[in-house]
């Protein structure tokens, strides 16, 4: 594995040349295609997830059929923090949301890891922080924001794990993650469209106007954004 794709992930970037030396003969290098699930609720968790690009959804789903997006995991993270804290499973739905390519460890490979005073440990102990930050936040922004910021938030989030200003999404996908009916879903893009902050045709969503986008989001963005940034110096939400 050559330093590049190392750096593409930004927590085993952080690594010294030794400790990562000691890790590297464990990951697996693979791409995955938009719709891959990583885990469902219950499932045991066997392996954590380095990704160096795409983005993967955190779904809580329901009895009724129904859930919402909790979180969303790029290339500034790790999948499989249950392993790190303790705990075998999730009660959350995780699948690719945009294709990339990941770095994977088997659970019984990471823990050794994970030692005390390893760098590991501390950049994972910090990157937890602001995960919970950022479900926290989302949660309470779902609650009390309306569907046109949320859906700017939203999109701006995936623009930054997508590192492009197009990608694919349909109404019906972005309503189930922001947990509303498609018709919100319509009003809101329809209104976004209309002030020239995007373009979106049949499932293909172009960011015109960035600036203009981080404006009609609400603040959510810009704290969970700063956070990341305080923590591990990474400026995306």
């Amino acid at each position: 594995m050559n330093d590049h794709s190392r750096a593409r992930n930004h927590l085993l970037a952080e690594l010294p040349a030794e400790e990562f030396a000691r890790l590297e003969p464990f990951l697996e290098h693979f791409s995955v295609e938009a719709g891959a699930v990583v885990a469902s609720p219950g499932q045991t968790i066997d392996h954590a997830y380095f990704p160096l690009s795409g983005m993967v959804s955190v779904v809580a789903l329901f009895a009724d059929g129904l859930g919402a997006e909790v979180a969303t995991i790029g290339n500034e993270g790790m999948i499989g923090l249950p392993i790190f804290l303790g705990a075998d499973s999730s009660p959350f739905h995780l699948m690719w949301q945009l294709p990339g390519e990941t770095l994977r460890i088997r659970a019984e490979d990471l823990m050794p890891a994970l030692g005390d005073g390893t760098r590991l440990q501390k950049v994972l102990t910090t990157y937890s922080q602001a995960y919970f930050v950022h479900t926290a936040q989302n949660a309470a922004c779902n609650g009390l924001h309306p569907v046109s910021q949320r859906a700017a938030r939203w999109l701006l989030a995936t623009q930054d794990r997508a590192e492009s200003d197009e990608f694919f999404l349909t109404h019906d996908f972005l309503s189930f993650m922001l947990g509303v009916a498609r018709q919100s879903v319509s009003i809101a893009v329809g209104d976004l469209q209309e002030t020239e902050l995007i373009s979106y045709h049949r499932g293909h969503m172009k960011i015109l106007n960035r600036p203009g986008l981080e404006a009609a989001s609400c603040e959510c963005y810009a704290i969970v954004r700063r956070e990341f940034e305080r923590l591990l110096g990474i400026g995306r939400a």
